[in-house]
């Protein structure tokens, strides 16, 4: 694992390289670097970087579509205000667009120049191999956020002259991913020289680990398909499970971040949540309340309680006994409206009772990233074998999954759950055969990557979360199912743009089902 005082050294070219800013400028090369002065290692690392949220170094991306909507549509946080537009369903372009917008001219466009570049370059075989894969990891986010989108032909500017690109359908994307996933994984060679080393912020450049992540990506993938795909969707799932997928979470694909302040280094969320918008949103009552009924121990790590919020020093009081959830739906306290905070059942006295995201853990600037985990593809594996589609007992997978999933929180921290706590609460919860339950565990045990959450819930409709139904929403009180596509999109790449929309069932609205999403 790279240790995460390597990631400084690499700033002057992550700022240089990482600040294209909109779809023209995918095409275009500002500053007319040659593809012979360019170090694609670091081209690499940017495009990890940039895939883990915080693209300007501000959190952009991550405060708009992994918190302000998709946490909150999933019900891991709440919010009482205005701008927090997903704990009410209200419709805002340009969050709604924000990676989008955010990712195609960075991460993406430079993942595309790593790959052109390293595709004939026996010297770098493995880089190759390795870019691949994660370029299909970041079109996996892509596509399960929008739908239909840019795939074949997206960061091409520069490399063929293609700046207005079409958008693939979403089964085509689906099908080029699984195809790019089995010949990279498969062409990984640990006999050849370790040329990514310390760019490669995963896995310092190893195949072996690089290859264990191609397949749990299959898998995640292939269990997307679920609903619309079933007998495509079995094929691929025994593919990534005879290729070797994570099992144990030192498996897990992670960034480690550095509190270097104005930089992409920074964990986005992290500086939402104790530098720029601290005193936003709470845990969900949703979220803290099934914790807790289900005395899950993972509480105490996830959620503290400050007296002042606004304080990044106030760490607060991480007792499992006194975190309580806000709930979702509601206006500021004390505003006089018909959804003021305090008309709310649970209401405490004072906003600040309600949990915040715990700041040992997740609310740090240095907070790691988990891209992939053991955990969630374990209880992956559950939901497969629980429907015959894998040979073995779900309930070892679901064991091994929900211990993964609590066992990571010593990557978060240095800090979670002992063994004992994990096996009493196993015990106690043995698996009982649903995939509510299976589907639950993912839930929890992807807090914080929102986004994937949000993709998760849409495929298995698990937990059973209750809507709100705030006046002026844009979905008639029903929870989201996509992001819509950035308006620039409209004017700029209006037919292949107007093409993507005519295939929306309703057109390109937040309630429009996407190809996998099916009821």
């Amino acid at each position: 694992m790279l240790k995460r005082a390597t990631i400084p050294c690499l700033l002057t070219f992550v700022i240089l390289m990482g600040c294209r800013k909109g779809f023209v400028s995918l095409n275009t090369n500002p500053d007319l670097t040659t593809a012979s002065q360019i170090n694609f290692n670091y081209l690499f690392t940017n495009a990890q970087l940039q895939t883990s949220g915080n693209t300007d170094g501000n959190g952009y991306e991550d405060w708009r579509n992994n918190l302000i909507y998709s946490a909150c549509m999933v019900q891991h946080l709440s919010s009482t205000l205005s701008y927090w537009d997903g704990d009410k369903y209200l419709y805002n372009p340009t969050y709604n667009s924000a990676y989008w917008e955010q990712n195609y001219p960075n991460g993406i466009a430079n993942i595309e120049e790593v790959i052109t570049h390293t595709q004939n370059d026996a010297a770098n075989f493995n880089l190759y191999q390795m870019a691949r894969i994660f370029r299909a990891f970041m079109f996996q986010r892509m596509t399960d956020m929008y739908g239909d989108c840019p795939y074949s032909q997206a960061g091409q500017g520069v490399i063929s002259g293609t700046f207005y690109p079409r958008y693939d359908r979403q089964q085509d994307i689906y099908s080029g991913l699984m195809q790019e996933l089995s010949d990279a994984a498969g062409k990984l060679d640990s006999t050849q020289p370790n040329t990514a080393g310390s760019a490669d912020l995963l896995y310092g450049g190893s195949p072996a680990a690089w290859k264990k992540f191609a397949f749990s990506e299959m898998l995640r993938l292939a269990m997307r398909m679920s609903k619309v795909a079933p007998d495509s969707a079995q094929i691929w799932v025994n593919r990534a499970v005879q290729g070797g997928v994570m099992s144990v979470y030192a498996d897990n694909a992670i960034i480690h971040h550095e509190a270097v302040t104005g930089t992409p280094v920074v964990n986005g969320s992290g500086l939402i949540f104790l530098s720029n918008d601290p005193n936003g949103y709470r845990l969900s009552e949703t979220f803290v309340n099934y914790l807790r009924n289900t005395a899950d121990p993972r509480l105490c790590f996830l959620g503290t309680v400050c007296s002042d919020p606004t304080n990044p020093g106030d760490v607060g009081d991480t007792t499992t006994t006194l975190q309580l959830g806000e709930p979702n739906g509601y206006d500021p306290a004390y505003c006089g409206t018909a959804y003021d905070l305090v008309k709310a059942a649970n209401w405490p006295g004072n906003a600040n009772s309600y949990s915040v995201v715990n700041r040992y853990t997740f609310a740090r600037l240095d907070a790691p990233t988990f891209f992939l985990t053991a955990g969630e593809t374990q209880l992956l594996l559950a939901e497969a074998a629980q429907r015959k589609w894998i040979t073995g007992d779900p309930a070892i997978y679901f064991a091994a999954g929900v211990t993964a999933a609590m066992q990571q929180l010593t990557q978060q921290a240095g800090a979670g759950p002992s063994a004992d706590a994990i096996n009493y609460w196993l015990s106690a919860h043995p698996y009982n055969g649903t995939l509510e339950q299976i589907n639950t565990q993912y839930w929890i045990a992807g807090f914080m990557d929102e986004n994937e959450c949000f993709a998760n819930w849409r495929r298995s409709g698990y937990p059973n979360l209750i809507p709100v139904n705030y006046p002026g929403n844009v979905t008639g009180g029903a929870i989201p199912r996509r992001f819509t596509y950035p308006q620039t999109e409209a004017s700029t790449n209006t037919a292949n743009y107007n093409a993507a929309v005519s295939q929306l069932p309703g057109g390109d609205k937040m309630t429009s089902r996407m190809w996998w999403d099916v009821p």
